[in-house]
């Protein structure tokens, strides 16, 4: 079993309750797919610019968290009934996340439900501080 943390942006709190993102988790499909009998841990919600994100990561691996997985909405769109990459509301979430995964030292997945047609979950090692495809 993994334990996962939940990072979703404000841009979106108040529209979207999660369904697809905790259903994705429970299935452990699409951005969870890749994840060992995800199990959600807590979920925090970023507040731009994203200053006090690796303090929240830092709290979630101290509940148990293995991984960080970021939200589809921040770095994708709807776009006449699809989703597709780009347009999201976080225009630095790369950036972010390399940052929290150096500075919490945990792996964090950028990807959770609607993923684009095509899209391969990002994952910012710790260990590298880099994203890998």
């Amino acid at each position: 079993m993994t334990k996962v943390g939940l990072i979703r942006c404000e841009k979106n709190e108040t529209r979207c309750p999660l369904t697809g993102c905790l259903t994705s988790l429970r299935n452990a499909a699409q951005g969870f797919a890749d994840i060992a009998q995800p199990e959600l841990v807590g979920i925090f919600t970023c507040r731009c610019p994203g200053d006090g994100t690796a303090d929240m990561a830092k709290i979630l691996k101290a509940k148990g968290a293995e991984v960080i997985s970021w939200c589809t909405c921040a770095f994708a769109r709807r776009e006449g009934g699809a989703w597709v990459s780009g347009g999201g509301f976080c225009d630095h979430l790369d950036e972010l996340a390399q940052r929290v995964a150096r500075e919490a030292r945990i792996p964090c997945v950028l990807g959770t439900a609607h993923l684009p047609e095509g899209y391969l979950p990002t994952i910012c090692d710790a260990h590298r501080g880099q994203a890998d495809a």
